[in-house]
């Protein structure tokens, strides 16, 4: 029963609920641990009963299925809501991805489509509770290598995401900033790296420049523990998460080696379920030691020729790196759709799927920047904010594929 994906269904038809009940009974890997009447009874259901997956009606009527998942995910991050809804437009996906589901489904659904999307979101809870237990019990404990504790196996560690783009002015940092704030939780914690140590604008992009630097860790990489780490971080009160800014001083980014660029960023991942590294678009050792780290490199483009002719250059180039293509989730940023250039097109012309796709929202992205206030933390409807929600929810997706077995990361 330990293995079983456990499920709860909330719906307020009695026979929908007893239908899906008995489709998923001869699911070996699927047990349906309750059934809710009503969104506010679901609400209280995944509470008592902690369930990996909840399949959530849209329409119900007292508290509608995405005021319920929002309720439910807010609580507990890790319980994986999908959609149910005869209602299958648009609008109803995009405000059900805003408040957390994993999974937008018509009804009703075929055996094969329901046993699919609860198997995807299954996997993914079963990642989440592992960085969960991992949060909790990692920062406070001093020493190398990963927590054992008494009676359980080795805990794994947090993910590194790094954000990468062979040319220049695509966006890197706006979408690592706004990703970190997307992937953070009180569950889930996110530390934002700056990995171009010369000219790295992140501290600027949250306005807590003039603080601590990774020139205040990097020389002490050999002796570090929670307490240190912690005292230099950056805090961002507004978020949440933790900022390990550049150096102030072009100048003093030759201070910072790759090799202790590394060892910071392996030491980060054990405090932190995602560790975001923001990197510059020249080939430095410091930018080659953040990809090679990455867990998941977020290949960014645009639909300019000259951004496309460099995605493809380093595409080629990270097979004689040693990369394989399955770490990577390439990333269209600004996507215009009045420009014929399409993410299939680009896609398919460099044998990469685009996983995710940012819109030109040039009134919400500038105006953020200036301020100093990332968009993600205003208004989360806004088209470049939405964008970020399915990149957050491609690299959650990305990194839990790679975690089945069989799976090659190309790490060395």
């Amino acid at each position: 029963m330990a293995d079983k994906i456990r499920v709860l269904i909330v719906d307020d038809v009695a026979d929908t609920r007893e239908n899906v009940r008995k489709l998923l009974q001869f699911e070996t890997d699927v047990d349906v641990v309750g059934a809710a009447r009503s969104g506010k009874e679901g609400i209280q259901f995944a509470s008592e009963l902690d369930p990996d997956v909840v399949l959530m009606d849209i329409n119900m009527p007292d508290i509608d299925g995405i005021t319920a998942t929002e309720a439910i995910r807010q609580k507990s991050p890790h319980i994986q809501v999908v959609i149910l809804s005869v209602q299958n437009d648009q609008n109803y996906m995009r405000r059900a991805m805003l408040a957390g589901a994993r999974d937008f489904l018509a009804k009703p659904p075929t055996g094969d489509e329901l046993i699919s999307a609860i198997r995807r979101a299954g996997e993914m809870a079963r990642n989440e509770r592992s960085k969960n237990i991992q949060a909790r019990m990692v920062s406070a404990t001093p020493g190398n290598g990963p927590v054992v504790v008494p009676g359980m196996a080795s805990l794994p560690e947090g993910k590194i995401v790094t954000i990468y783009s062979p040319k220049g002015g695509t966006g890197c940092t706006t979408i690592a900033v706004n990703l970190a704030l997307a992937l953070h939780n009180e569950d889930t914690r996110v530390v934002l790296v700056d990995a171009n140590l010369q000219f790295g604008d992140v501290a600027i992009f949250v306005n807590e420049q003039g603080k601590n630097t990774i020139l205040d860790i990097a020389p002490r990489v050999d002796e570090l523990d929670p307490d240190v780490v912690q005292s230099i971080m950056i805090k961002h009160e507004p978020s949440g998460i933790h900022i390990l800014a550049a150096p102030q001083r072009p100048e003093m980014a030759e201070k910072i080696t790759a090799d202790q660029f590394s060892k910071v960023l392996n030491y980060l991942k054990r405090l932190y379920a995602y560790v975001v590294v923001d990197t510059a678009s020249f080939l430095t050792d410091v930018t080659l030691a953040a990809i090679d780290a990455g867990d998941a490199i977020v290949l960014v483009t645009t639909q300019d020729i000259p951004a496309i002719k460099s995605a493809r250059l380093f595409l080629d180039l990270s097979q004689t790196m040693g990369i394989v293509r399955e770490r990577i989730v390439f990333t269209m940023n600004r996507y215009d759709k009045r420009i014929a250039i399409t993410p299939e097109r680009v896609g398919e012309n460099l044998k990469q799927e685009v996983k995710a796709v940012i819109p030109l929202d040039e009134r919400t992205v500038i105006p953020a920047v200036n301020r100093g206030v990332p968009f993600m933390l205003d208004n989360k409807s806004q088209p470049a904010a939405r964008g970020i929600l399915g990149l957050a929810e491609a690299v959650r997706a990305h990194l839990a594929a790679l975690e089945s077995p069989g799976v090659s990361t190309g790490k060395r």
